[in-house]
Formats: structure tokens, sequence, C-alpha cells
């Protein structure tokens, strides 16, 4: 039978509650904990090309990942979780820097302060600096040097190294070397500007064929792992193949005394061969007709074909009958042979 409300303990209804509450507050406030680390947010000026899933080092090490890049206002809100054995005070810095000449980012957190950095402070725009980007700083410089009047630098070198002829050897050589260089370049202004110029169109065209250099690397990779998966296949093809060798070697040595005496005498007929070439030519000819004349001959089925020459004696004369046979017959014409006589021939 249940107990009503009112007829339980109310001492332990109350520590059971307690317990509720504490264990879903602490549950509240490490719930980002549960998803991967600690969440933090920090404020940037610019966001400076960084990207979601990017890493976030400390010291070089990673210790986390960037969550997501949004706008907020008039500044970017960077959402990053950090590993929860990596800890930074409350005064860090987070920078924005750049980890390879393709655009690929990551965040950098300079542990700084006393205490912990809290995660639901956000890291201030005054405590953060966006990366340094080489196209810009490539234009900048650019820029300020085609500004520069070259000549006119030149001869305030000169004026000034003419100004200090008597001044000791030691200023008087770094005046020259400054003029040298001021010289060098005047000489090579248009060389730098077309330096800077094509340095420049290199960057953008690195920074436009950033995801074709990225496959390209990430197939590399692959087909690097596919060679590392097959080695041990190429191993054991090789070891077999030295096996096969091995064997074959053996087998040779232990025939040798066999082999040896049959290969003598394979070198004598060979050599019986060559000496017979002309007759065997001969024989070969004289056989094709031979051959011929047979097939033509047995060609017929289960007869075989012949000629006899000379059987009987040819051309014969057919004469006219001139007798009567004794038993009243008459023969057919007869047959005169070259030689006169006559052959009655009879049906």
């Amino acid at each position: 039978m249940k107990r009503s409300f009112r007829e339980r303990d109310p001492l332990r209804m109350g520590i059971v509650g307690v317990a509720s509450v504490t264990l879903l507050v602490t549950l509240t406030f490490n719930l980002t904990r549960l998803e991967g680390g600690t969440r933090y947010t920090a404020a940037f000026t610019e966001a400076s090309g960084l990207k979601p899933q990017e890493d976030v080092r400390i010291a070089g090490v990673e210790v986390g990942k960037v969550k997501g890049v949004s706008l907020e206002g008039d500044h970017v809100k960077v959402v990053f979780t950090v590993d929860g054995k990596a800890h930074f005070g409350s005064r860090s810095r987070a920078q924005i820097k750049i980890s390879t000449l393709l655009g690929a980012h990551y965040l950098e957190i300079q542990p700084g302060g006393a205490g912990r950095q809290s995660p639901h402070s956000e890291i201030p725009t005054s405590r953060t600096t966006p990366s340094y980007e080489v196209v810009p700083a490539l234009q900048d410089l650019s820029g300020r040097l085609e500004k520069v009047d070259v000549p006119q630098l030149s001869t305030a070198f000169d004026t000034l190294s003419e100004a200090l002829q008597g001044a000791p050897e030691n200023v008087r050589g770094a005046l020259d070397g400054l003029r040298k260089i001021s010289r060098a370049v005047s000489s090579r202004d248009d060389s730098l500007t077309r330096l800077l110029t094509h340095s420049s169109n290199v960057t953008n065209l690195l920074a436009d064929r950033s995801g074709d250099l990225a496959t390209l690397i990430s197939d590399g990779s692959l087909l690097l792992q596919e060679i590392d998966d097959r080695r041990a296949t190429i191993r054991s093809l090789l070891s077999g193949t030295v096996s096969l060798s091995q064997q074959i070697t053996g087998t040779i040595e232990e025939n040798n005394a066999t082999l040896h005496p049959a290969l003598v005498q394979l070198h004598n007929v060979v050599g019986i061969l060559i000496r017979n070439q002309d007759n065997l030519d001969r024989a070969v000819q004289t056989l094709g007709p031979f051959v011929t004349t047979s097939g033509d001959a047995t060609a017929t089925g289960r007869w075989f074909d012949g000629y006899l020459q000379n059987l009987i004696p040819l051309p014969v004369r057919v004469a006219p009958p001139t007798t009567t046979h004794p038993a009243g017959r008459t023969p057919t014409p007869a047959a005169t042979a070259p030689g006169g006589d006559t052959l009655p021939i009879f049906p």
C-alpha cells in the first residue's frame, strides 16, 4: 500500500531534493566538458580567415578546436574548446596565427595572469590579436617603396659621407656601406618593384588554389597510406623472389655434374647441325615437292592415285580387219605396233 506524501520522512526527502539540485547544477556547469572540453569565447576585431575545426594551441601543443566564427556587433566572436587538462590564467591572450602558406590558421592561447580564465567570461579585443596577413603587408611595402625618392636618398648619403671624411675609420666604413646600399637599391628599384608585384600575384594564386593544393596533398597522403598498407605484401613478394633464386641456384649446383655433360653434348649436336646446314636446306627444299605430290595422291579418300609410265608401248595405230577368226567371229580393227606387228583387239 502506497503512503501519502505527508506520511513520508521530511528529512529524507529534503536530503534527496538537495542532492538532486546539486547534481543538476553540477551537470549544467560542466556540460561543456561532456562535449569534448571546456568552451570559451574570444572577441576579435577581424576573423583573419579563421575557420571552424582549426586547431587551438598552447605553446605549440594542440589542446582543442575552433567551434564557430560569427559576427557579433562590431567584432567577431570566436567559440573554441580546450581540453580539461589545459589551464590558462585570467589575463591570457588569444592570437590568430598562420600555420601554412596555403591559408591554414590556428588559434594560439598565450597564458597569463593568476587564477583561471572563466568559461563564462569572454576574452575581450584588448587581449586578442588577428593574424598577420602576408598579402596586405607586401602590398603596403610596395606602396611605401614607390613613395621613396631613391635618387634623393642616394644624394643624401653621398653628402653625409663627404661631410664626415674626417670621422673615424669605422664611421666612414659604415657610411660607405650605406652609400653602396643606396646605390644598389637605386639601380634595382624597378627589379624590386616587379619582384614585389610578382610576389603578390604568386601569393594570390596560392590563396586561390589552396583547395586544389590541399586536395593534391590529401591524395598524396592516401597514396602513401596505400603503399604503406601494401608494404607487407611487397616485402613477402621480394622475400619469395629471393628464396626462389636461392632454390634455383641450389638446384643448378646440385645437378651440375649431370647438366654439364648434357650441355656439352648439346653443344656438339648444335655444331653438327651448323656444319650440315647446307645439306639440311637442300633436304627441306627437296622434301617440299615430295610432300605436295604425296598429298595429292592420298587426297581422294581411301584410294591411292598412281601412275606407271611405259607399261604399254604407245602410241599405237589402228588397222582395218583383214582376217576372219577361225571360230567365225570377226575381230575388231587391229592395232599395229611401231615394229610392224599387228595386234588384234577383241571386245
